[in-house]
């Protein structure tokens, strides 16, 4: 494919412009051409990047390769009085737009429950990305490709898009004047506009890093809550676990024993936001019940880890994963009836008098999983 690039602009003759030319010996600003040559004729890819710096002609570039202007994704149409979640692919379904967020790594539920002009420009580049894979159009171009975020969410963002756009059936161009994101993205082509250098089909080699597992108790938990779904007090007689890459807190697990049962439960799952998509949590959650149903633990014997989420995403990947078995599903939370007797039990065993209504009937879909282990 052969792209022919000219763009012209009104030729000033101003003051300032005047002098501009007289002092650099420039003839004129108000044109630019230039001639790409891209071997993508045989169709057969669905991931592009065009890369280069500022001015070199990208956004230009990426207009015509699809030869429709309109491919180029704009983050307009954003409700100011409407969460995300019901922005999204409002005629879609609501498993879905969570499958989408979490797989672009907007997990953090709270963000979900917020319009789009009130996030952070990270959460707003995940969202960008959630929509579009949650609408999965034919063909698209987006430009400033990770270009407003900070480069640890660019690089695990652009991980995380690769691996749901490929699950669609599309074809996307992205453009970025940031290199450090190619190995990241594993993407079927790269065109430099600065150099004009085409790399076709290429093993892209995805970098790898180390996640160091540390045990310990509950004193890391408070810079991990505000990205946990639930509040709830500390789980009793319980381990945490958390993980780190470099010295940075990527990942935390606790583990309660449930040895009236013969298991383990496992809860208080959360990664990290800028490491969210990277699949960090799932390996680091698999590790951690691995140990336990090896015998690796305080109590030298095998035991199995139980697990429930509310989160559809996590709930859909445990499901999909040959290592879990899901073992049970619940609607609503607790008896309500059955909450308030305890309660007033326990107040007049103590002397008080306030029995309060006690907690459950709520609509909560807890799902739970068990863990099988690699031997399965």
């Amino acid at each position: 494919m052969k792209a022919c690039i000219h763009n012209n602009c009104s030729d000033f003759s101003s003051y300032r412009a005047a002098r501009v030319k007289s002092l650099f010996n420039a003839e004129s600003g108000c044109n630019f051409d230039r001639v790409f040559d891209l071997d993508i004729d045989d169709d057969d890819w669905k991931i592009g990047l065009v890369v280069g710096p500022s001015g070199s002609g990208k956004t230009s570039l990426g207009k015509k390769i699809f030869g429709d202007d309109s491919l180029l994704y704009e983050p307009s149409g954003w409700p100011n009085d409407a969460p995300i979640v019901e922005a999204i692919a409002p005629g879609g379904s609501f498993d879905d737009v969570t499958a989408a967020l979490a797989a672009v790594g907007l997990g953090d539920v709270p963000s979900w429950l917020r319009p789009y002009h009130v996030l952070s420009n990270g959460e707003k580049f995940r969202a960008d990305l959630a929509r579009i894979i949650a609408e999965a159009p034919e063909r698209i171009v987006i430009d400033e490709f990770t270009s407003v975020v900070d480069r640890q969410i660019a690089k695990i963002g652009a991980l995380a898009f690769s691996k749901a756009w490929k699950r669609t059936g599309g074809k996307a161009v992205l453009l970025s004047c940031h290199y450090d994101i190619v190995d990241w993205l594993e993407p079927d082509w790269v065109f430099d506009t600065a150099t004009g250098k085409f790399a076709g089909r290429r093993l892209w080699r995805r970098p790898h890093f180390n996640l160091d597992i540390f045990e310990g108790d509950w004193r890391y938990w408070p810079l991990f809550e505000p990205h946990h779904y639930l509040k709830l007090p500390h789980m009793i007689a319980a381990t945490c676990y958390v993980g780190t890459v470099d010295g940075e807190l990527v990942t935390h697990l606790a583990v309660s024993p449930r040895l009236d049962i013969g298991c383990v439960r496992a809860c208080r799952l959360v990664t990290m936001p800028e490491w969210q998509g990277a699949g960090v949590g799932m390996r680091f959650l698999n590790a951690i019940c691995q140990r336990y149903l090896d015998g690796e633990n305080k109590w030298h014997r095998p035991l199995p880890t139980l697990f429930h989420t509310s989160h559809p995403g996590l709930a859909a990947t445990l499901r999909r994963s040959p290592l879990w078995i899901q073992v049970s599903a619940n609607l609503y939370g607790g008896n309500k009836g059955n909450s308030a007797r305890t309660m007033h039990k326990s107040n007049r065993r103590h002397g008080e008098h306030n029995t309060g209504t006690g907690y459950g009937g709520h609509f909560r879909a807890v799902q739970g999983f068990k863990y099988l282990g690699k031997a399965a």
